[in-house]
C-alpha cells in the first residue's frame, strides 16, 4: 500500500537542513575568523617574546665568559616540551645559542628582522641594535592548527545536540501552525449529501479563508443541485401515484371484463407493468425522502412497535403466502434515536427485498434480538462478494429474475447510516451454509 505524503515531515526535514547548513556555513565562518585573528595573537606573542628573550640573553651572555651553547642550552631547557624554539645566529649566520628541542641546523629563514614562513614553522627574526647577533624564534604550525581545531570541536559540539532537539522544537511548532489545516480538513471531510453545512471559517487563520470560502460557494451550488433533484423526485413520484393509480384500477377492471383470450392476457401484462411503476414511484418518494436526511432523531423512541406493525402487514398480505416468520421476545425493546418512520421504511424494504428475491417457496426469518440487532434473512443460493458489495449502490441488482428496481437496499443503507448504525449483508446467512442476511445494528 502507498504510503500518503505528508505536508509535516518534508517542512521538518527543510527546516532542519536549512538550519544545520546555516550553522556549519557560520561555524566555518568563524573558524576562519578564528583563525585570522590566532595568527595575529600568536605573532604578537611571538614577537614580544623574541624581543624579550634576546634581552635576558645578552645579559646573560655579557655576565658569563664561558659562551658554550650547549651549557647555555642546559640552563635554558624546559621541563616539558617548548611551543617556541629559538636559535642565536651571529652575522655569517652561525648558530652561536639554540634551545634544546630547537634543532642543530640553522632554521631555513633569512637572517633579517621580520616574520618568515617556512613548511613547519612561522619564524620571527630579531635582531640586537649593534646587528651582531640575530635571535630567530620559531613557532611550530601545529600549535596553532591544534588551537584552531579545538575551537572548532568546541561549536560543533552544540550543534549534534541540537539537532534532535531542534527536529522535536520544529515538529510542535509546525504541528501547532498546521492545526488549523487539519481541522479545517476534518470539517470538509464530514460534507456529504447528508450535512452540506457552510464550513466554519471565523477562527481559522486569513491564509485559508479563501479556500474555506470556496468550499462554501461550492457547498451552496451542491446544496441548490441536491434540493433540486430531490424537489424534483418527490414531485414527479408524488404526482404519478395518483394517474398509476387510475391506469391500474381501470386496467384491473378491464382485466375482470373480458373475456379469456390474448386480450385478457395483454390486460394482465400491462397491470403487471402498472404495478412495477407504481413500486418505482414509491421508491424514488423514499429515495427523496431518505436523501432529505429523515433518519436521524434528537429524541429516543421504542422502535419495536413499528417492527410487529410491517410485520403484521406482510403476514396479512395474500402475497407473501405465510412466508414470514417473526421471532422476537414479548419484552424486548427497541429504544433508539431514530425516526419511527424511516425505520419503517428501512424494515419493509429489506422485508420486501427478501420475499422477492429469495427462494419463492423459502420461508423469510425476520428476528430481534435482546441487543437490538435486526436480522432478515432468506433462502436462496451464496452471492459472490463483489456482487454483494454493490448491492447497496443504486439501480444495482444481483443475478435475479424478479422484478425491482435496485433501489430498496441503497434507500435502506442510506437511511440506517443517517441513524448512526450499520447495514451489514452477509451470504451464506449466519448460521448456515446458504442464503442472504441484511442484518442492521443501530447505537443505543
Amino acid at each position: 500500500m502507498k504510503r500518503e505524503r505528508s505536508l509535516t515531515r518534508p517542512l521538518i526535514l527543510a527546516l532542519t537542513t536549512v538550519m544545520v547548513v546555516f550553522w556549519l556555513a557560520a561555524i566555518g565562518l568563524s573558524i576562519r575568523v578564528m583563525q585570522h585573528e590566532f595568527d595575529e595573537i600568536f605573532d604578537s606573542a611571538q614577537q614580544e617574546t623574541t624581543e624579550r628573550l634576546l634581552a635576558l640573553i645578552l645579559d646573560d651572555m655579557n655576565q658569563r665568559s664561558n659562551t658554550d651553547p650547549r651549557s647555555v642550552a642546559m640552563l635554558a631547557t624546559a621541563a616539558s616540551r617548548e611551543y617556541l624554539t629559538y636559535q642565536v645566529r651571529d652575522s655569517s649566520g652561525k648558530i652561536v645559542l639554540r634551545s634544546n628541542d630547537a634543532p642543530a641546523e640553522p632554521f631555513d629563514a633569512p637572517i633579517r628582522t621580520g616574520f618568515h614562513d617556512t613548511d613547519a614553522a612561522r619564524i620571527y627574526t630579531e635582531a640586537t641594535a649593534d646587528g651582531s647577533l640575530f635571535l630567530q624564534v620559531a613557532d611550530r604550525f601545529k600549535n596553532r592548527r591544534e588551537a584552531v581545531r579545538e575551537s572548532a570541536v568546541t561549536l560543533l559540539i552544540p550543534l549534534v545536540i541540537l539537532i534532535p532537539f531542534s527536529i522535536f522544537a520544529i515538529w510542535f511548532i509546525v504541528g501547532r501552525a498546521l492545526r488549523p489545516i487539519d481541522a479545517l480538513r476534518r470539517d470538509i471531510a464530514t460534507k456529504d449529501s447528508g450535512n452540506m453545512a457552510e464550513v466554519e471559517s471565523g477562527d481559522i487563520p486569513r491564509e485559508l479563508k479563501p479556500i474555506a470560502r470556496s468550499v462554501n460557494l461550492l457547498l451552496g451550488r451542491l446544496r441548490s443541485a441536491l434540493e433540486a433533484e430531490r424537489e424534483f423526485t418527490a414531485n414527479s413520484a408524488h404526482e404519478l401515484r395518483t394517474p398509476i393509480a387510475g391506469a391500474l384500477a381501470q386496467t384491473q377492471r378491464l382485466a375482470d371484463e373480458l373475456p379469456p383470450g390474448p386480450t385478457q392476457t395483454r390486460a394482465r401484462q400491462v397491470e403487471t407493468s402498472l404495478v412495477n411503476l407504481g413500486r418505482l414511484a414509491e421508491k424514488l418518494l423514499q429515495l427523496a425522502r431518505a436523501e432529505a436526511g429523515i433518519g436521524g432523531s434528537d429524541t429516543s423512541s421504542d422502535l419495536r412497535p413499528v417492527l410487529d406493525m410491517i410485520v403484521a402487514d406482510f403476514e396479512r398480505d395474500s402475497r407473501s403466502q405465510g412466508r414470514v416468520h417473526y421471532d422476537a421476545a414479548e419484552d424486548t425493546t427497541l429504544i433508539r434515536n431514530a425516526d419511527m418512520d424511516a425505520f419503517g421504511i428501512v424494515t419493509r424494504n429489506l422485508i420486501e427485498n427478501a420475499l422477492v428475491h429469495g427462494d419463492k417457496d423459502g420461508p423469510v426469518s425476520v428476528s430481534l434480538a435482546d441487543n437490538g440487532v435486526l436480522r432478515v434473512i432468506n433462502e436462496g443460493p451464496v452471492l459472490r462478494e463483489m456482487d454483494i458489495a454493490t448491492l447497496k449502490k443504486r439501480f444495482r441488482r444481483g443475478k435475479t429474475s424478479a422484478s425491482g428496481s435496485g433501489l430498496g437496499l441503497a434507500i435502506a443503507d442510506r437511511i440506517v447510516s443517517q441513524m448512526g448504525g450499520t447495514l451489514e449483508l452477509l451470504s451464506p446467512a449466519s448460521g448456515s451454509d446458504s442464503g442472504f442476511e441484511a442484518r442492521i445494528t443501530l447505537p443505543a
